[in-house]
């Protein structure tokens, strides 16, 4: 089911991706939420190495400008622009890939054997599935099931 939040994140990935793609930044993830009676736009951005301060406020410029003028979203909103961080959210099937054998928590949509909620170790991931070796077992399940992932910062990452 698409909902108007989802169909909004979408219209701004479009207008966004390429603008950052230029700058040499690849979009990671947005979020849109309601926060004390206003609206954030918050849009995760990365890079080799990093990115610093500076690097997100070039990029909410840029953003800022060409967001105002596709008339993306119609009333007030902040933007705001951030790395990932150590706890990196993962949207895309490369993200997986790129975390197979790290630790992560991932909310399902639906109810796999009565649970939504999952952490463990990324074993697999093909085909749109992934397995993940949790304490209790193995648990597989489509692409397409995950609401929510992000990778669990450990201190042996360092």
């Amino acid at each position: 089911m698409i909902t108007k939040k989802s169909a909004i994140i979408s219209e701004v990935q479009k207008v966004v991706e390429p603008i950052l793609e230029d700058l040499g930044f690849e979009l990671v993830a947005i979020d849109y939420l309601s926060s004390r009676g206003g609206w954030i736009l918050r849009i995760y951005i990365d890079r080799d190495g990093g990115v610093t301060l500076d690097d997100c406020a070039l990029a909410s410029r840029e953003i800022g400008d060409v967001l105002d003028i596709h008339e993306v979203l119609n009333h007030g909103y902040v933007l705001e622009l951030s790395s990932p961080g150590l706890d990196r959210p993962l949207t895309r099937e490369k993200d997986f890939l790129k975390a197979v054998g790290k630790r992560l928590k991932v909310k399902t949509i639906n109810p796999i054997h009565g649970s939504r909620n999952f952490k463990g170790y990324l074993r697999t991931v093909a085909d749109g599935n992934l397995e993940i070796e949790t304490e209790k077992g193995i648990v597989s399940f489509a692409l397409g099931e995950v609401e929510k992932a992000n990778l669990i910062y450990e201190i042996n990452d360092i």
